[in-house]
């Protein structure tokens, strides 16, 4: 089985059906693709990766969505990252460079991008999901991983490793500014501590996706009061959004930390 039969694999016991691209949608998709300066050579590709698993379940047979893509996305940004990170930053020791990493692909770095090229203009989303769905965090960053997948599976690595290299251009710069990403729940602890007699907790609030893009999320507590809530792929991923958050809102950081 090739790869792109393997990316498209449809589940045993269920109907599948191609997604209809009307001649807005497709225009719309292609306007798109080149503010990110990648040309297609399928652009319905790209419209599985900005459609939902909401959105899919609306339609019976079910049409294609994103979550292989985000899948394959997640990796090959990680791989790019990783590159631009070992050709750049020859300083950096193993532990480091893996720090590093982790802090430019973290939830907060992903959907600011998205909202960055309007990525949420496109996401195809179904009226199961909330109200407040398109913006959540976590579906823009799904589905800008996804994307990337599509970049990847449509025209291959070194299209997808240059995109990633422009659209996070100003991530890799910040860290030559700022150095490696600081550990938030460190930070939090420390302030949490120096005032006598406050504890800081964390929760695990509930997981989401596949088994394979588990999203996880975790609140941030003082004295049994949340402060600050996050995603990530991880408990601790989550958990460094939350205390993120948290610092953010005692003003102990920027809003664009």
């Amino acid at each position: 089985m090739t790869i792109d039969e393997k990316i498209f694999e449809e589940p045993e016991g269920e109907e599948w059906v191609e997604g209809f691209l009307s001649d807005e949608r497709r225009a719309a998709l292609e306007s798109f693709a080149e503010k990110l300066g990648v040309k297609f050579s399928h652009i319905e590709t790209l419209h599985v990766a900005l459609t939902h698993k909401s959105y899919a379940n609306e339609f019976e047979p079910r049409i294609k969505y994103n979550e292989r893509l985000e899948f394959l996305g997640d990796a090959v940004l990680g791989l790019a990252t990783a590159t631009y990170l070992f050709e750049h930053f020859s300083h950096l020791k193993e532990g480091e460079l893996t720090k590093t990493r982790s802090g430019i692909v973290r939830q907060s770095t992903l959907t600011r991008v998205a909202e960055e090229i309007n990525l949420d203009e496109l996401l195809l989303l179904g009226p199961t999901e909330p109200i407040f769905g398109r913006g959540r965090d976590s579906n823009l960053e799904d589905a800008l991983e996804a994307v990337i997948g599509a970049i990847y599976f449509d025209q291959g690595w070194e299209v997808a490793r240059d995109y990633i290299f422009r659209q996070f251009g100003a991530e890799f710069e910040r860290v030559k500014v700022t150095g490696i990403p600081k550990d938030y729940k460190s930070k939090l602890q420390e302030i949490v501590q120096s005032q006598p007699l406050r504890k800081l907790s964390y929760a695990e609030l509930g997981a989401s996706g596949p088994d394979h893009a588990r999203t996880f999320e975790a609140a941030a507590l003082i004295d049994g009061k949340i402060f600050g809530r996050g995603f990530g792929r991880s408990k601790k991923a989550a958990e460094q959004e939350a205390a993120r958050a948290a610092l953010q809102k005692i003003g102990e950081l920027n809003l664009n930390e």
